[in-house]
């Protein structure tokens, strides 16, 4: 049995390469490397990250999903013994949803055996309400075999509304039953332990490559190996990988 991990989020720029990035490299570092697929039509973050050997496959045309693209998809999904990670686009975000619920996909996966675990991200910020909106839709419109990871990302701002945290806010309350696992992204300090994140993802470097690279000073390698076995410890304690 593998674990078919994909991301979903109807909003862009949240962390969704983020999290396929992080699962595919925590499952790497324990020695289980994933399959690792890009589907986002216009920007392929996930595929860009060269270590990760990602393949790129392109679901999107004229705003509706190609059928033999995603045949393509569920063929190399299909025969698996290893985990894989699925990037998409915020933009694919209805057509993609809507598709694999009018088609059955969830139940067709675990029917070949496999778990489907959605990964979606909320985020603080201005773009809360817009992420909590896309949880809400996932966890209220995917059947029960799709099961449910949602990311905590603290980067743009604390996850807090009317003083309430995520576990307390009504779009939580409403659907806890579907989630199967929450992930806090470590809430790093912008100056330093941010800095040092953001500049290791504009170069598609992993966190293996980052603390390979002898040119980075030796505490910017230091602090982003605390940031990196924080999520980690998180992603491994969540059951999902």
């Amino acid at each position: 049995m593998a674990k078919i991990h994909m991301s979903l989020q109807g909003k862009g720029g949240v962390g969704k390469s983020f999290t396929a990035t992080m699962t595919a490299q925590c499952n790497e570092l324990r020695g289980t490397p994933t399959k690792n697929i890009d589907t986002d039509p216009q920007n392929a973050t996930f595929h860009a990250f060269t270590g990760l050997n990602v393949q790129h496959i392109n679901l999107i045309e004229n705003k509706e999903i190609n059928t033999r693209k995603f045949d393509e998809l569920i063929e190399i999904i299909a025969p698996l013994e290893q985990d894989a990670v699925i990037d998409t686009g915020s933009n694919s975000f209805f057509q993609l949803t809507n598709y694999l619920i009018s088609n059955q996909v969830p139940q067709l996966i675990k029917d070949m055996g496999h778990d489907l675990i959605i990964h979606t991200p909320v985020t603080g910020g201005q773009a809360m309400l817009e992420t909590l909106s896309g949880f809400s839709q996932l966890a209220q419109q995917l059947p029960e075999e799709a099961k449910l990871a949602v990311w905590l990302n603290p980067y743009w701002g604390p996850i807090e509304h009317d003083g309430k945290t995520f576990e307390q806010m009504k779009a939580y309350r409403d659907n806890k039953d579907r989630v199967t696992a929450i992930i806090q992204v470590p809430d790093v300090k912008a100056e330093t332990y941010g800095q040092d994140v953001s500049d290791m993802l504009k170069k598609n470097m992993t966190f293996s490559e980052a603390l390979a690279d002898a040119s980075l000073p030796i505490m910017v390698r230091q602090r982003l190996k605390i940031v990196r076995d924080a999520l980690f410890k998180q992603i491994l304690a969540s059951t999902v990988v």
